[in-house]
């Protein structure tokens, strides 16, 4: 899956090693919080001449891959 994720990138010169888009300042944050604003991918475009789908659409798949469905069972604290 990660391997796929190609337009994701890592940099710790670039928005402090956040998650970005193909080493823009676009961080994958960013494009999450448009998308969960309810821009459209046309919106973000026109906003973000310098994006491409593509982008976007990783940006969601990689949001995807981190949010896989793991059940996490706390230990219960002692009284």
């Amino acid at each position: 899956m990660i391997g796929e994720l190609d337009r994701v990138t890592f940099d710790s010169a670039v928005m402090g090693g956040r998650a970005c888009i193909r080493g823009l300042r676009i961080t994958v944050a960013l494009i999450l919080n448009l998308v969960a604003n309810g821009m459209s991918t046309a919106e973000i475009l026109d906003a973000y001449p310098y994006l491409e789908a593509d982008d976007i659409q990783q940006a969601l798949r990689y949001a995807a891959f981190l949010a896989e469905d793991r059940i996490f069972t706390p230990e219960p604290t002692p009284a």
